[in-house]
Formats: C-alpha cells, sequence, structure tokens
C-alpha cells in the first residue's frame, strides 16, 4: 500500500480527496499547510506528495522548494493541485520540482493515473 501526503488547506476538499484516495488503497497522511507539510514528510515519508499551491502559513511553491532543498525528502515526488493553472503556475511549479500539475476541480481518475504512473516509475528506477 502506498502513502501518500495530502496538502490541502480547506477542510471539506482535504478530507473528501482523503477518504476517496484511502478508498482507492493508499495510505493518507493530511497537512492544512507546507509548514505542516514538510513536517509531515520528514516524519511519515510517504511515497508521493499532492500538494495544494495557496494555502497559509507557507505556501506550496515555498513548500515544495524546502521538501526539494531537504535531504530527507527531495526524493519524494510531489503533484501539485491548484485552481490556479496559468501557464507561469505550471512553469513555475514544475521548475521548482514537482513531477506533474493538475488542475482543481479535481478529475479523480486523471489524479490517479498520475499517481499511478508516477509511482510505477519510479519503483522500477535503479536503485528504489
Amino acid at each position: 500500500m502506498s502513502k501518500l501526503l495530502l496538502v490541502e488547506d480547506d477542510e471539506f476538499s482535504r478530507d473528501m480527496l482523503s477518504r476517496r484516495l484511502t478508498r482507492q488503497g493508499f495510505e493518507m497522511v493530511v497537512a492544512a499547510d507546507g509548514r505542516e507539510a514538510i513536517q509531515a514528510a520528514r516524519q511519515h515519508r510517504p511515497d508521493l506528495i499532492v500538494m495544494d499551491l495557496d494555502m497559509p502559513v507557507m505556501d506550496g511553491h515555498t513548500a515544495i522548494r524546502a521538501l526539494q532543498n531537504d535531504h530527507r525528502t527531495f526524493k519524494i515526488p510531489i503533484v501539485v493541485l491548484s485552481a490556479h493553472s496559468s501557464s507561469e503556475d505550471v512553469h513555475q511549479a514544475l521548475a521548482a520540482g514537482c513531477r506533474s500539475f493538475e488542475t482543481k476541480p479535481i478529475v479523480l481518475k486523471r489524479l490517479l493515473e498520475r499517481i499511478a504512473e508516477i509511482l510505477g516509475a519510479d519503483a522500477s528506477a535503479p536503485g528504489n
């Protein structure tokens, strides 16, 4: 069972997506902002992080950079979820180190496909 860290400040969205991903067989860890995400990633070592960008306390861009610069978390793949989907938003997220960018509202089937692609690729990579 793969462990996912879901980072979303909206409680309703966080709970709904967490339940849906749990039903798909994932072990879930949740965080409400970027600062919590960094702590949770260090503590729980998820297989993948699903992160919103627009959050209080610490936004997703800052959290992604911090995770990518931490020797304990830099290998964890990150999928960004955001309602902001301009080419600049996508470019910034990918440049910061995320693997995929999914727009809100979330299409669960597409998100699950991205997660499977990333986890499958990581599982077959040398050294994993």
